[in-house]
């Protein structure tokens, strides 16, 4: 399945901005969703941030309004998480992109597709977008996305068997 229309949390586009990775969303994603929560908690950042600067000037990101879906919400995520994924819940052709492993579980209880910063990384590769894996891991890693180095070798190896 091609992943074209997709909802993003937080941690995905400040780890990808700092990386200076984020110019890939667009080429990969021709519909990409922040909804108000995340893009405030991006761009309200008190601390010069290249998500906080750069998010802002992004005519590939559209900033959306959410309604919170109970579901969802019973499970106490974070403002982000809750609107990415309540929005994914109630628009299924949506991929979320989160990498909280709470969300991540309620996503898979609730039947929604998502997609993690590392996953965006493998399907940049895989689109032809970077030439490594293993290096745009490691600046995601540099730049803060938790990341072990036993998951960047496998899906490098995974690059190199492809």
């Amino acid at each position: 399945m091609r992943i074209e229309r997709v909802v993003i949390n937080a941690s995905p586009l400040i780890t990808l901005f700092r990386a200076g990775l984020h110019p890939l969303l667009p080429q990969l994603f021709p519909e990409l969703l922040v909804p108000a929560a995340v893009w405030a908690e991006v761009v309200s950042s008190t601390h010069d941030d290249p998500a906080a600067r750069g998010l802002p000037q992004a005519i590939w990101a559209q900033q959306r309004q959410t309604t919170e879906s109970s579901d969802v919400a019973a499970w106490g995520l974070g403002a982000g998480e809750t609107a990415v994924l309540s929005f994914a819940h109630r628009h299924r052709d949506f991929v979320a992109c989160v990498d909280d492993r709470e969300a991540r579980r309620c996503a898979a209880v609730l039947g929604l597709s998502t997609i993690g910063t590392a996953g965006v990384v493998v399907l940049a590769r895989r689109r032809g977008l970077i030439d490594s894996t293993e290096a745009a891991l490691r600046s995601l890693q540099a730049a803060g996305l938790w990341i072990s180095d036993r998951l960047i070798a496998k899906l490098a190896q995974a690059d190199i068997s492809h």
